[in-house]
């Protein structure tokens, strides 16, 4: 599903997003060099998104950054061992959230 998402505080262009089911896809269009940021579900199964994060990392040369929700704020330290640029804690402030993806996007843009 792709849909179009609003401008947080007017310091990003619109942006699309593409919810995804399972790694696989996730990996073929990071692969294909169609992803910007990809926010992925720690706490998933069968393969958690820190676990998809490590490899995207480990495998994908010009990798995009990628945001992690985990389950819990004390898992920081699984985020920094999957080489995720962020994470965000459950439960999941937008506030948060938003500021963590812009943070991440500006880092991006300004490399």
């Amino acid at each position: 599903m792709t849909a179009v998402g609003r401008r947080p505080s007017g310091e990003l262009p619109e942006f699309s997003y593409l919810e995804v089911a399972t790694g696989a896809v996730v990996l073929e269009r990071v692969d294909a060099g169609e992803v910007d940021l990809a926010i992925l579900d720690g706490e998933s199964a069968p393969i958690g998104g820190l676990g998809l994060a490590k490899q995207l990392k480990d495998e994908i040369s010009d990798c995009p950054p990628v945001l992690v929700l985990t389950g819990r704020a004390d898992d920081a330290w699984l985020a920094t061992w999957s080489r995720a640029e962020a994470a965000v804690p459950h439960p999941i402030d937008a506030f948060r959230l938003v500021d963590a993806i812009v943070a991440v996007l500006r880092g991006r843009h300004a490399a």
